[in-house]
């Protein structure tokens, strides 16, 4: 069952990205491939975390963005590419998103992507991680560690890809950053600071996102590595439509608000979890499980 759904997704997938520079909704993809829309919609959401319609308006915005810092089309035109009617749409939509107009993206000259295409893991996914499966990562991890950024792109806003790799080999040199494995391949990264109780980037695969494991990387700083400390992390305000379910995630976790933050040019919220709200949330989690 498991690899039949990666299969229909992975199909509709495909046809989105073949099909980017026209004006797509989930009536026309599940008629080309001949699928219910409720199932695909179903099927869809649940193994990649988005619905269609934000993977492919994000993707859509993706390529617009290269459009606009690499060439010279006109915005009207970029526009009606990315399937919108006119350029005041996709002005707006544009700058929910991305927090700066077409205009300002492409005089800034400086991309980043929204989204990248997703590839799925075809064979059953491991289902029964614990925390001791967390290890730290090594020099030989980096090429999966940022093919999974690359998965997750949508919890790295602003991301500079140079930098990022040469902070990530730091965090590595110093047993700052973690990894979870499965078949090969990254599941789960993190890379937080021991002098500040920081988690300053983390990233769980599509397919993985279900099952827990955040809360194991949790489980593994405050056990572990930072016992007793308040643990911080920075994401999307609230509203942010260009925040995938980062936020609601933490905050059901147990992390409460702090001050509104602009980090490399982008709006930002600092979150914190404290070692009695994470025993709170721990107590809730537990309470609302059924009983076998």
């Amino acid at each position: 069952m498991q690899a039949q759904t990666v299969h229909i997704v992975s199909q509709a997938i495909r046809y989105i990205e073949d099909n980017l520079h026209d004006k797509l909704d989930l009536d026309m993809v599940a008629a080309a491939l001949h699928y219910s829309k409720y199932h695909l919609h179903r099927v869809f959401t649940k193994t990649v975390g988005l619905t269609i319609h934000d993977y492919m308006k994000r993707r859509q915005l993706t390529e617009a963005a290269k459009l606009l810092a690499f060439y010279e089309n006109p915005i009207i035109e970029i526009a009606f590419m990315s399937g919108y009617e006119s350029q005041q749409a996709f002005t707006d939509i544009f700058k929910a998103m991305y927090k700066t107009t077409p205009a300002e993206f492409r005089e800034a000259e400086e991309f980043y992507p929204l989204q990248l295409e997703i590839h799925l893991k075809e064979e059953l996914i491991k289902m029964d991680f614990i925390k001791e499966n967390i290890k730290f990562a090594t020099l030989a991890d980096v090429d999966d560690w940022m093919e999974l950024v690359n998965l997750t792109i949508d919890g790295y806003p602003c991301l500079n890809r140079a930098e990022y790799i040469e902070n990530l080999h730091q965090y590595i040199a110093n047993k700052k950053a973690l990894i979870l494995r499965d078949e090969g391949m990254a599941i789960g990264i993190m890379g937080f600071s021991t002098d500040t109780g920081n988690i300053d980037f983390f990233a769980v695969h599509p397919q993985y996102r279900n099952q827990g494991i955040t809360k194991l990387f949790l489980d593994k700083l405050v056990d572990e590595l930072l016992c007793g400390r308040e643990i911080t992390l920075t994401t999307y305000r609230k509203g942010d439509k260009a925040d995938t379910g980062y936020r609601e995630e933490y905050c059901r976790l147990g992390f409460a608000e702090r001050e509104l933050l602009v980090e490399y040019g982008y709006p930002t919220q600092r979150l914190v979890l404290l070692p009695e709200n994470k025993e709170e949330a721990s107590n809730e989690r537990n309470r609302k499980k059924p009983i076998s």
